[in-house]
């Protein structure tokens, strides 16, 4: 990120590296509240909460990597489709592939869900606090950044 003193609102630069890094310090984020929240609440509500907490986590975890990895081979495309003419062309992986595993992990997030909620019968209050830790996470880097362009 590079910014000039002289003005705040149009020099701001965000590149794929910066979002790249967020979104990887938002899942490191989202590991250890996970872990935190599981024991916590396996000490206050038993194993099927902290497993529902878990299972919750576990999806909101990977719904934010899978993102990640739309958003980058979205982003090498444009990259792509922006090269200047004449110049060495930029190599990137079809998106068919991404896409397959972005809707996959969507159905094996619902498969784990209904699994979940009809096995485990812990707080329902507990899986939706796992599934928000990700939510959380996103916005508190959006805070660090923000503090970040405002020094």
């Amino acid at each position: 990120m590079t910014q000039d003193p002289g003005n705040l609102l149009t020099s701001v630069t965000f590149s794929d590296a910066d979002s790249q890094r967020a979104v990887h310090r938002a899942l490191r984020t989202v590991g250890i509240a996970a872990a935190l929240g599981a024991l916590l609440l396996w000490w206050k509500l038993g194993w099927p909460s902290a497993a529902l907490f878990a299972v919750g986590a576990l999806i909101s975890g990977s719904g934010l990597f899978e993102w990640l990895r739309l958003m980058t081979a979205l982003m090498a495309r444009m990259e792509q489709a922006e090269s200047v003419p004449g110049a060495e062309p930029v190599r990137v992986r079809p998106l068919a592939p991404v896409l397959l595993g972005f809707f996959l992990r969507l159905f094996a997030a619902l498969a784990l869900l209904y699994v979940s909620l009809k096995y485990l019968h812990g707080s329902v209050l507990a899986l939706l606090g796992g599934l928000s830790l990700g939510v959380v996470a996103l916005s508190i880097e959006a805070l660090r950044l923000l503090r970040n362009w405002t020094r």
